[in-house]
């Protein structure tokens, strides 16, 4: 059983897959790093933020996040947080993302995670416990890939405007209002905005209005007070957006997934 600890401690240990479990509390930061494995990392409980320099990720209950070998990234606990993590040799299994991605956890996967944190690091290969590490690795390629990701631009301006937004999102933010901040016309700044992101400035404003909400939400704020809190003009425009992204009613979605 190994908790609380760093994979960096069991560089040497040769196994294809390692499990690891960490705890810890509301509003801990753990600083930007790399590992040279893969990671799989899952909140039991709670709500993590992962960033790189590429975006940011929502992680709420139930949801994990692909994270490949050597990208850099920052985890920012919202609530206390129980993060179970699987650690990958590069090159064990085919067919991964290549680039960090939000996967839904089934039921069935969540509890092999569960399991595999309370054994050995150093388990036998041709035991129960290899077994368990072999059948985990065929369940890593059925994660289904869940759209919670917020690209951000590498245009320092830009992505400067995008992180002060971030700092309370709002619905009612415009691309003229953005693009008279930056210096530029409007269709200067739409440009830049989708070849910096991928993404339209539309697309990518509802997307960060949707993150700032998961937690809230996830935490057992009422609909309401949380779409007035970001600007909504009511409940049914925020419900729309939520619907649109995520495909269910928040009050459904929190019923799934909590």
């Amino acid at each position: 059983m190994v908790r609380n600890s760093k994979v960096e401690f069991f560089d040497d240990v040769q196994r294809p897959l390692i499990a690891l479990g960490n705890d810890f509390p509301d509003g801990h930061i753990v600083l930007p790093h790399r590992h040279r494995r893969h990671q799989l990392l899952y909140g039991a409980a709670g709500t993590v933020l992962v960033s790189t320099a590429e975006g940011s990720w929502m992680i709420p209950p139930e949801r994990g996040i692909w994270i490949p070998a050597g990208v850099e990234h920052e985890v920012k606990m919202l609530g206390d947080v129980n993060l179970r993590s699987l650690y990958l040799e590069p090159g064990t299994i085919d067919g991964m993302p290549d680039a960090c991605e939000v996967v839904g956890i089934s039921p069935f996967m969540r509890s092999l995670m569960l399991e595999a944190v309370d054994l050995p690091v150093e388990y036998d290969p041709e035991s129960r416990a290899g077994a368990l590490m072999t059948l985990i690795q065929h369940e890593l390629q059925q994660l289904p890939a869940q759209p919670l990701a917020l690209p951000m631009p590498a245009h320092p301006a830009l992505a400067a405007r995008c992180r002060a937004f971030l700092t309370g999102p709002t619905p009612h933010e415009t691309i003229d209002a953005w693009g008279q901040a930056l210096g530029m016309s409007r269709r200067a700044f739409t440009r830049l905005f989708r070849r910096e992101t991928g993404i339209s400035f539309v697309a990518w404003r509802q997307q960060a209005c949707l993150l700032a909400a998961l937690p809230r939400l996830i935490a057992g704020e009422p609909v309401t007070l949380v779409a007035l809190d970001l600007g909504y003009d009511n409940p049914a425009a925020f419900t729309t957006m939520f619907k649109r992204s995520l495909g269910l009613s928040p009050r459904n979605y929190l019923k799934q997934n909590t």
